[in-house]
């Protein structure tokens, strides 16, 4: 059995677009029959969250980039489902 991945999704506070992104994921998932754990927190508590794979913004990438030992994926609009099946199935379809 395929582990149950944990991605996290990040902005400045951890509340607003970091929710926003986290529901078009969960959406993305679901339509591709992927079972993971979506969480969404802000850039401080990235490092520590223990997640698979990190999603966030441009603004936040390179900050998160060398903080993480972990993949991360940065999105520029986090209402598209397109962008988000384009850059993170394959990263996603590897680790499962």
């Amino acid at each position: 059995m395929a582990k149950r991945l944990k991605l996290l999704t990040v902005c400045g506070f951890g509340v607003g677009t970091s929710l926003i992104l986290k529901m078009t994921i969960e959406k993305v998932l679901k339509g591709n029959g992927i079972d993971a754990e979506v969480t969404n927190g802000d850039v401080t508590t990235a490092s520590g969250a223990g997640a698979d794979v990190i999603f966030t913004s441009n603004e936040l990438y390179s900050q998160l980039k060398g903080n993480v030992s972990v993949p991360v994926i940065q999105i520029d609009n986090f209402m598209s489902s397109d962008e988000i099946s384009e850059k993170a199935l394959p990263v996603i379809n590897k680790l499962i």
